[in-house]
């Protein structure tokens, strides 16, 4: 697992919402920080301060095409700037004990294939591992992955290469790994709207049985749990219930009708969940969809 990544400059700021995300619980472990910037002394502090928080690995991003990361010469704007990048990470490698990887994308454009060379120089600074997208940062999500230019960064160098970019289900993970030769694979959005894939896919790949597909009633009682769950942690941090409850609901928003993407009517209670602002509404939705979608029958109206 990897945290949301976090602003190097934020850390040397000890920004409240960024060291929140860099709390790291048992259960989680082995857990990653990702990290980013342009500033080797800041990002030297970064991977330090995430050493200090627990992290198993130290992770630096340079994969991220975000126009607000990106203008800061931070994410893929390193792929441009090899001199910067691998000065960030020699600094990064020599600063802390625990292992510490890059996450790249192929490089900055379809002209410029950027990712083997950095990532023989990555090598040779003492990275453990490297992941790479297989888009170009210019093509953001769009297109299809190119599961070659895998391949091409695992001929170049010899540390273990995670592939990454449409892997959805199992026989999409086996299939990177078939064509590619890479080590391991990095699921990213699909984790998001299902993450019972991460799951499935671990089956798969060590040969054991994979799980079914969750029900539309599983995938609920999950959406559920999620928000409760923030709802207590917002608790932990100070807030009053009631503003906690407001807090969460709001926060995922975007997050919880992800749970129920793809069914009947979903996207009607989409739009209800976004005015909601406590947990029992929320609840009481998911739940009278779920009735209704094993019921089959055309869902009444929800107001929220």
């Amino acid at each position: 697992m990897m945290t949301e990544f976090v602003s190097a400059m934020a850390v040397q700021y000890n920004a409240a919402k960024t060291v929140k995300k860099m709390r790291i619980l048992d259960e989680e472990r082995p857990l990653s920080i990702q990290i980013f910037g342009s500033d080797i002394d800041a990002m030297v502090r970064a991977a330090a301060f995430s050493e200090e928080m627990g992290a198993d690995i130290v992770d630096i991003n340079m994969g991220c095409w975000v126009p607000k990361v990106v203008r800061t010469g931070s994410g893929a704007a390193l792929l441009k700037d090899p001199q910067q990048a691998e000065a960030i990470v020699k600094a990064v490698v020599q600063a802390v004990r625990v292992p510490v990887t890059v996450k790249v994308r192929a490089g900055w454009d379809a002209n410029s294939f950027a990712a083997p060379e950095l990532g023989r120089r990555f090598e040779q600074a003492g990275i453990q591992a490297i992941a790479i997208h297989a888009r170009f940062a210019k093509q953001g999500f769009d297109g299809q992955a190119d599961w070659a230019l895998i391949a091409r960064m695992k001929a170049a160098v010899s540390v273990p290469v995670i592939g990454n970019g449409d892997i959805k289900e199992p026989q999409d993970a086996l299939s990177m790994i078939s064509e590619t030769g890479c080590d391991g694979v990095m699921v990213g959005r699909a984790a998001i709207s299902n993450p019972w894939a991460l799951a499935r896919i671990s089956a798969v790949l060590q040969r054991r049985p994979i799980p079914a597909p969750p029900t539309i009633l599983e995938r609920i009682e999950t959406a559920i749990e999620h928000l409760r769950g923030l709802v207590q942690l917002e608790i932990e941090a100070g807030n009053r219930p009631e503003e906690a409850e407001l807090r969460a609901v709001r926060h995922l928003r975007g997050q919880i009708p992800l749970y129920i993407k793809g069914e009947h009517e979903a996207a009607r209670v989409r739009d209800a969940l976004t005015k909601m602002a406590s947990m029992a509404e929320v609840e009481a939705a998911l739940l009278a969809f779920g009735d209704q979608c094993i019921k089959g029958q055309e869902l009444p109206a929800v107001h929220g």
